[in-house]
């Protein structure tokens, strides 16, 4: 069984920087894609960044240049380094994993951007 867990999440006034990070354990042989969800009250999960094996990254339009994903391979870890942080950013962050070919999820962090 594999287990996703964040951490980094917190409160921080508009235009800090926050970095979450993710990290998997349990029995695994390949990490495919690795990834961040976010879900604001009343509305509907969306994707905030994603990453290949291979480190291609894949952006929402609205953290476009201000958010990086990034990932370790050896250490079964993802990073979201958000920077410029604004109210709109308040939101759960969950992160995922394609571990094996199967799906796997974070508890999700809160991040609250507020002054």
């Amino acid at each position: 069984q594999v287990q996703l867990v964040e951490s980094g999440g917190g409160l921080v006034q508009p235009g800090g920087s926050l970095r979450l990070s993710c990290t998997a354990s349990g029995t695994i042989f390949s990490i495919y894609a690795m990834g961040w969800y976010r879900q604001a009250p009343g509305k509907q999960r969306e994707l905030v960044a994603l990453i290949s094996s291979g480190g291609n990254t894949n952006y929402a339009e609205s953290v476009k240049g201000r958010f990086t994903i990034s990932r370790d391979n050896a250490k079964n870890t993802e990073y979201l380094q958000m920077n410029s942080l604004k109210p709109e950013d308040t939101a759960v962050y969950s992160c995922y994993a394609a571990v094996d070919g199967r799906a796997s999820w974070g508890q999700g962090t809160q991040v609250t951007v507020s002054s």
